[in-house]
C-alpha cells in the first residue's frame, strides 16, 4: 500500500517505538491517531502534526477505549487502513524466589496487556478495515504486532513477558488467514535491544554493554530503525503473515 493518504492507528505512540512509527507514518504522508495512556505527553506530541494526527487516551485492557481509538480515526480522518500495536509493558519475576512463588496477578496483568489487549485491538480494527473498498491489489488494510525477541529468548526473570510476547508471534499466521478473504495483512516485529526512553534511563556504561553485546552492528537499534520496517511492511503487500526479528542478530543468554 501506498503511506500516502493512509488512516493509521499507532498504540503506545507517544513514546518510543510508537512514537517513531508515528513520525515516520505522518512524514509519508498518513494521517495517525496516537493511542496511549499519558495522556499530556500525548497531546503534546500529537499537536506537533497539526491535522495529520490526533490523540486518544487509552489503556488497552479497556474494550471502550479501543473502541473509541478506532472511533477516532473514522471520525476524524474518514477510515481505518493501518494498525501497528506498540502498547505494552516489560516484567521480571522469576517463578520463585526467596519469600515463595511469584505474583500470579502479575502474570495475569502482563499478559492481559501485551497479548489480550492487543488482540482486543486487533479485532476492533479488522472490522473498520474489513468496510474498505480494496485498492489494486485487494488489500484493505495491514496490521502490525510488537512482539519481542524474549518470544524467542527469553531470559531469566522473563516468563510472563516472554509468553505474553510469544503469543503475539504465535497469533500472527492465524490471524492472517482469518483475514486473508478481507484482504487485511497481518505481521509481527520482534525487536531486540532498541534505545528507548527505557533504555536510556540506565547510566551510559550499561548502555554501552548492552549495545556491545549484538552481533552487528554492535549497539542498540534506534527507533527510526523501527518504523522503517514499519513501513517497508505496509508497502510490500506481499509480506504476510510474519515475524521478523530486527536485533542486530542477537539472541539472549539465560540473564
Amino acid at each position: 500500500m501506498d503511506i500516502n493518504g493512509l488512516v493509521a492507528i499507532v498504540t503506545g505512540g507517544a513514546s518510543g517505538l510508537g512514537a517513531a512509527a508515528v513520525e515516520m507514518l505522518v512524514d509519508k504522508g498518513a494521517k495517525v491517531v496516537i493511542a496511549d495512556l499519558n495522556e499530556e505527553k500525548g497531546k503534546e506530541f500529537a499537536a506537533t502534526f497539526g491535522d495529520k494526527a490526533v490523540f486518544v487516551k487509552c489503556n488497552v485492557t479497556s474494550t471502550p477505549d479501543n473502541e473509541a481509538v478506532v472511533k477516532a480515526a473514522v471520525d476524524n480522518f474518514g477510515r481505518l487502513d493501518v494498525l501497528v500495536n506498540a502498547a505494552g509493558i516489560g516484567s521480571a519475576s522469576k517463578i520463585i524466589g526467596k519469600d515463595g512463588p511469584t505474583n500470579l496477578d502479575w502474570f495475569k496483568m502482563v499478559i492481559d496487556i501485551n497479548l489480550v489487549g492487543g488482540f482486543d485491538m486487533m479485532r476492533l480494527a479488522a472490522w473498520q478495515m474489513s468496510k474498505n473498498e480494496p485498492n489494486e491489489n485487494g488489500e484493505k488494510g495491514a496490521m502490525i504486532n510488537v512482539a519481542s525477541v524474549a518470544a524467542y529468548d527469553g531470559q531469566m526473570g522473563q516468563a510472563a513477558y516472554s509468553a505474553s510476547k510469544g503469543g503475539v508471534v504465535a497469533m500472527t499466521l492465524p490471524i492472517a488467514r482469518d483475514l486473508s478473504r478481507d484482504g487485511i495483512r497481518v505481521n509481527t516485529i520482534a525487536p531486540g535491544i532498541f534505545n528507548t526512553p527505557m533504555m536510556q534511563l540506565l547510566p551510559q556504561a550499561a548502555r554501552d554493554s548492552l549495545g556491545a553485546q549484538v552481533p552487528f552492528p554492535k549497539r542498540m537499534g534506534e527507533p527510526p530503525e523501527f518504523a522503517h520496517l514499519c513501513c517497508a511492511i505496509i508497502e510490500n503487500p506481499y509480506l504476510n503473515a510474519q515475524a521478523i526479528r530486527l536485533d542486530g542478530a542477537i539472541r539472549m543468554g539465560p540473564k
